[in-house]
């Protein structure tokens, strides 16, 4: 993969700052800046040390799509998917028709779970997520998700999912934003969750981005808006 220019690099933080005002300058967007640990867990090929592509990487993007899919297909771990999609999302910039392919299957595998009678609320979520960490990262004029509300469609899948702290934690990021009241519904069932999870205890206790930003939990626990911010 070539070395992107340094505008185009400056272009996408720029939109980025500009998409999510609502949460602090330290913080940036949380579906991007922020990695998931997922222990020794698949997910797709990343070389860096940091959240960000290094440019030197030479992941063919043309199979983000099937490769996206293999890893969401082949294990239910919801911060898996969480992490994978992230990445997914960072290569995806790099390449518009893998990004808009891979949101297509998302939607088309959560649609066909639901017209064949069994809705799959992890379907759901992935198209949901998917689209949520797309309008953090790729601005408007590049997002084939622009117009599909993501947030609703997770708010759906937790619906459908029922009890699953992991996801709980994913709706709690995609609301930092606000709205205030659901994310500290979230938060709350998050943490609980966590006293039997030590993944996503680990994720609750990791820092933002480096060893001197706050940790998860501090950083959910900050004052939010009361609504959602729009993009």
């Amino acid at each position: 993969m070539k070395r992107e220019p340094f505008f185009v690099r400056f272009a996408a933080l720029a939109i980025a700052a500009l998409v999510f005002l609502a949460v602090p300058a330290h913080a940036g967007p949380p579906l991007i800046c922020h990695t998931i640990d997922i222990g020794n867990a698949k997910s797709l090929p990343w070389i860096s040390h940091d959240w960000s592509l290094t440019g030197t990487e030479s992941y063919d993007t043309s199979k983000l799509a099937l490769d996206a899919m293999a890893i969401l297909n082949g294990d239910a771990t919801v911060l898996v998917h969480v992490e994978t999609l992230r990445r997914a999302t960072v290569y995806a910039r790099t390449n518009s028709r893998a990004a808009k392919e891979l949101l297509v299957k998302l939607v088309a595998r959560a649609n066909d779970a639901d017209s064949a009678g069994h809705a799959d609320g992890l379907a759901r979520f992935d198209a949901g997520y998917l689209a949520e960490a797309y309008a953090q990262w790729l601005g408007k004029d590049q997002n084939p998700a622009a117009g599909l509300d993501g947030y609703a469609w997770v708010k759906q899948a937790l619906s459908i999912r029922g009890n699953d702290p992991q996801m709980e934690f994913a709706a709690a990021l995609i609301t930092l934003s606000g709205p205030a009241a659901e994310h500290r519904a979230y938060v709350e069932k998050a943490l609980s969750g966590a006293k039997t999870d030590p993944l996503l205890a680990r994720n609750l206790s990791s820092r933002f981005i480096g060893p001197q930003s706050q940790t998860i939990a501090e950083l959910f626990n900050r004052d939010v808006p009361q609504t959602k911010a729009q993009r």
